[in-house]
C-alpha cells in the first residue's frame, strides 16, 4: 500500500492559529495520516464514479461500520463531497461519496475530461455537427475500444466499457418474445450529465454510437433500443443477444 501522508509534518501546537487556511491544511494532513483513511481516499480517487459506503467496504475488505466514520471525517475537512440517492424503495437513501472539487491531487485521480468535453461540444455547435455525426464518431470509437474486449463476449464487453467510463451499468430483466433474449442495461450514473442536459442530441448520440460500435465489433448481439436522457430515468440500452450470450440480471 502507498505510504500515507505524514500527519506529524504539522506545526507545533498553536502555530498557525491565526491562519484559517493553514489550519484547514493541517486538518487535511491529519485526516490522511490514518492508514485506513488514506486507503479509502485512494479508492475514491481512483474510481471514475461516486462510491457508497458498501462499495468502499467491499473493495477494501472492511466492515461498513469501520468505513463510515472515516468517510464522514474526510467530508468534514473538505476532502470528500456526498450526495444522497434514493434506491426506489423503503429505507434510507444511499450516500455516494466522491472527491471534493478542491481536494488535493495525489496524482492518482482518473483523467478529468469535463473541460475538454465542453470545448468539443462548443466546437461541434460551431461546425454544425449533428446527432448523425456524433453517432458515427461514437461507433468508430466503440469499434476501436472493443479490440481488447472482444474475448469477453458482447454483453460483458458492453458492461466493462460502461463501467470503465463511470456509467455504473446494471442489467435488468426485460419482456421479450419467447424466441428472443433481450438484455436491458441501465446507466445508473452519467459522468457527463450536465453536458447531456445541454446537448442530448450530441452527447446521447455519442453514447449510443459507442455502445453500437462495441456490440458490432464483438458480435453476438444487436442494439434494438436506446433510452436517452429525454426518454427515461435512468437512461438505458436494449440489446438483443444471441442464444449463446449469458444474461446476468441485477435487481
Amino acid at each position: 500500500m502507498d505510504t500515507p501522508v505524514a500527519a506529524d509534518a504539522a506545526a507545533e501546537p498553536g502555530e498557525g492559529a491565526g491562519d484559517p487556511g493553514l489550519q484547514g491544511r493541517l486538518a487535511v494532513l491529519k485526516a490522511l495520516g490514518d492508514n485506513t483513511r488514506y486507503a479509502i481516499y485512494l479508492e475514491l480517487a481512483r474510481s471514475p464514479r461516486p462510491l457508497s459506503t458498501a462499495d468502499v467496504a467491499g473493495a477494501l475488505d472492511l466492515h461498513p461500520n469501520t468505513v463510515r466514520p472515516h468517510l464522514e471525517r474526510m467530508r468534514e475537512v473538505g476532502l470528500l463531497q456526498v450526495r444522497s440517492e434514493s434506491r426506489g424503495g423503503v429505507g434510507r437513501p444511499q450516500h455516494l461519496y466522491s472527491l471534493a472539487p478542491d481536494a488535493p491531487s495525489l496524482g492518482l485521480e482518473p483523467a478529468s475530461f469535463p473541460t475538454l468535453a465542453r470545448m468539443l461540444v462548443r466546437l461541434a455547435a460551431a461546425t454544425g455537427a449533428d446527432a448523425a455525426d456524433a453517432l458515427d464518431v461514437g461507433r468508430d470509437q466503440g469499434r476501436t475500444d472493443a479490440e481488447h474486449l472482444r474475448p469477453r463476449g458482447c454483453l460483458t464487453a458492453v458492461l466493462a466499457q460502461l463501467d470503465a467510463m463511470g456509467f455504473d451499468p446494471a442489467v435488468a430483466a426485460d419482456e421479450a418474445p419467447a424466441d428472443e433474449v433481450v438484455a436491458t442495461v441501465a446507466f445508473t450514473h452519467c459522468p457527463f450529465r450536465d453536458l447531456a442536459e445541454q446537448r442530448p442530441d450530441l452527447l446521447c448520440s455519442l453514447h449510443r454510437g459507442l455502445i453500437e460500435g462495441v456490440v458490432d465489433a464483438t458480435g453476438g448481439g444487436q442494439v434494438v433500443g436506446f433510452g436517452s436522457l429525454v426518454d427515461r430515468t435512468p437512461c438505458q440500452v436494449e440489446i438483443r443477444l444471441d442464444d449463446s450470450e449469458p444474461v446476468a440480471v441485477v435487481g
